[in-house]
Order: C-alpha cells, then sequence, then structure tokens
C-alpha cells in the first residue's frame, strides 16, 4: 500500500478528539503524532507521509484520548520545568499551572543567595518540584515526601531515572505531611518548601481525565479543599528557618483561606497570594519571621 499524508490523518484525529469533548483536541492530536514518531510537534510537517501502519498506530491511540484517558498516561510522560517524568496510572500528573510555583521558588533562591539550600517538596506524587528544583539547582539539598504507596514509586522511579542522568539526588520520604512527628530533625532547618497538596473541595465538578484517572487522594481536600493544608502549616512552621519561605499551591476557591491560614500565624509574615496566567488565585507564599521571644534570644 502507498503511504499515507500524516496531515489528514491529523485533521481526522482533531475532529473525533474534539468530537469526544477533548479540550485542545488539534493540540492533542499533534502531540500523540509527534510522540508516536518520535520528533518534535513542531516538525511534524518535515513528515508529509507514513506508513499505513503508522496510521493504524495513530488510530489507536487517538481512540484512547477520545476514551479520555489522560495525554500524559498514554505518551508516559509530562514535564516540569526542564525535567521529562514518567507518569502514569496511580500518579497525579502535574499541571501547567504549577510551573509557576515552581519559577516562584526558583526565583526565591536565586535572589536569596544561598548556597546549598535545604527545600522540601510536600505532597510530591511523581516527585515533579522536587526534581525540576534539584535539576536547576544541583548545590540544593532536598527532600520531598509522599504518603500514597503507588504514588511513592513513581517518584522513585523519576528520582532513579535523574540521578543516572546526573541530577544531584534527592532524599525522597514516605510520610504524612500533616504528621506532628514527620522530619523532626529537620526541624528550624529547611530554607524552602513548596507543596502542591490535595485541594480541590469534595463535590467538585472534574473533567474526567482528572476524575477518573488522578488518584483520589491527590485531589480531594475535604469539604473545603483545607483538610491537609491546614495541618500542613504547622509543620511547616517549624521546618522553616527563620527567613525561610513557603509557597503552597491552592485551588482557585480558597486562595484568601489559605492566605489566612498562615497570616494567622505570629511566625509567617509577608503572606502574598499569586495568580495563574488566567488571574484566578493559584498559590499562597510566606515567609518565616521572627516571634517576639524568638528576636530576644
Amino acid at each position: 500500500m502507498s503511504r499515507q499524508p500524516l496531515r489528514l490523518a491529523i485533521i481526522e484525529a482533531a475532529a473525533e478528539l474534539e468530537r469526544a469533548g477533548v479540550p485542545s483536541a488539534r493540540v492533542d492530536a499533534e502531540l500523540l503524532a509527534a510522540h508516536l514518531l518520535g520528533v518534535e510537534r513542531t516538525r511534524l510537517g518535515l513528515v508529509p507521509l507514513v506508513d499505513p501502519s503508522v496510521i493504524e498506530e495513530y488510530r489507536t491511540l487517538v481512540a484512547r484520548r477520545a476514551e479520555r484517558i489522560p495525554l500524559q498516561y498514554i505518551v508516559g510522560s509530562t514535564a516540569m520545568g526542564n525535567v521529562s517524568l514518567e507518569v502514569g496510572p496511580g500518579v497525579f500528573v502535574p499541571r501547567p499551572e504549577t510551573e509557576l510555583l515552581l519559577a516562584w521558588a526558583l526565583a526565591h533562591l536565586e535572589a536569596s543567595g544561598l548556597r546549598a539550600p535545604v527545600v522540601m517538596d510536600l505532597c510530591t506524587g511523581s516527585g515533579a518540584l522536587a526534581l525540576a528544583i534539584a535539576h536547576a539547582r544541583p548545590d540544593a539539598v532536598v527532600h520531598a515526601v509522599e504518603l500514597e504507596p503507588r504514588a511513592l514509586a513513581w517518584a522513585r522511579r523519576n528520582a532513579d531515572r535523574r540521578a543516572a542522568a546526573g541530577d544531584t539526588p534527592i532524599n525522597l520520604v514516605q510520610g504524612d505531611v500533616t504528621d506532628r512527628s514527620l522530619l523532626t530533625a529537620l526541624e528550624g532547618g529547611v530554607d524552602l518548601i513548596v507543596s502542591n497538596p490535595p485541594y480541590i473541595p469534595e463535590g467538585a465538578v472534574l473533567d474526567p481525565e482528572v476524575a477518573d484517572h488522578d488518584p483520589y487522594s491527590a485531589l480531594f481536600g475535604g469539604v473545603d479543599g483545607l483538610s491537609v493544608i491546614k495541618p500542613m502549616v504547622n509543620n511547616i512552621a517549624r521546618w522553616l528557618r527563620i527567613g525561610g519561605a513557603v509557597g503552597v499551591e491552592h485551588d482557585d476557591t480558597n486562595g484568601s483561606e489559605t492566605a489566612e491560614l498562615f497570616r494567622a500565624r505570629r511566625v509567617f509574615g509577608h503572606v502574598v497570594e499569586h495568580p495563574d496566567l488566567a488571574g484566578r488565585p493559584r498559590f499562597v507564599v510566606a515567609h518565616r519571621v521572627a516571634t517576639d521571644v524568638e528576636a530576644a534570644r
């Protein structure tokens, strides 16, 4: 059989995905083609014709995406910063919005002038933030905490891959970020904490890619979305050194409540709410300040 036009196959795939309600149908159709062919999406135009067997395999991938299986599960990877991460069933797929938290964290480390900063990533999931920071800052000592065994397995896989590629290894810990006995050896010694915890209020209506595939425990944070963040703030207070900073991602419905959790504690100051690119509340940052007793020592 003669070779077939790739462009026509992509147009047909985009139409199928659009009928299935997939957001960004054309983009996903192109990304699936690029993944199958092993080329950058921007270079698809350099592959005008493909074998019929490729078209058949492509249609199989498109059919899976039309079932609302996450694109990242199909291609087996996603990205955070300059790091590629393997993802699949059992682990939360990092979202583009979290890149903003990463950018803030790296800018904060740069501005602080700290060498060998101690960093914590709470609810690390696939290891996304921890590994992206370790890649960008090879001098950093990075600790990453995850409770769920299946997510932890993905984080270990990604951590091993990044270490084999030459990145500074991270310290991966299985634990509950709300546990007061967790990592007591780090009390008062952490320079920066980042977290993308479960924060969606229960009952929220989500896309099938999220509701049917992301782990429930990685998504929902109780009725108000704050059941993990509230007790986590207590641990953040004891881990951060005076002068240290924290950034916590949150649902766009509970940004002010998240900020208030930090403002209500005397050990936090300079609390700032940050929006995402759409202008929605997305993450809160705060700094550990000295109390009157600590300042008098």
